[in-house]
């Protein structure tokens, strides 16, 4: 079954660290149990999301890689 997200943040053109700044402001705006999807085009956000994701709680559901965009979709803690 496929994870539905309740919000989006497109972080393609962004480098480290823009893309977990921008993650973190827009799930702030999340209810728990919500999910995001980040899409990023930057190499780094396959180690850097994973363990963002470790330190603060919220969960990694899933990350695609297609044609150099890593899709991204976290539930918030």
């Amino acid at each position: 079954m496929a994870e539905t997200p309740d919000k989006k943040y497109d972080a393609r053109g962004l480098i480290c660290p823009m893309p977990i700044i921008g993650a973190k402001k827009e799930i702030s705006k999340l209810q728990q149990g919500q999910i995001l999807e980040v899409l990023a085009d930057d190499e780094g956000a396959a180690e850097d999301f994973p363990a963002w994701c470790e330190q603060t709680g919220n969960e990694l559901i899933n990350i695609e890689v297609k044609d150099g965009i890593y899709k991204i979709l976290i539930r918030k803690k």
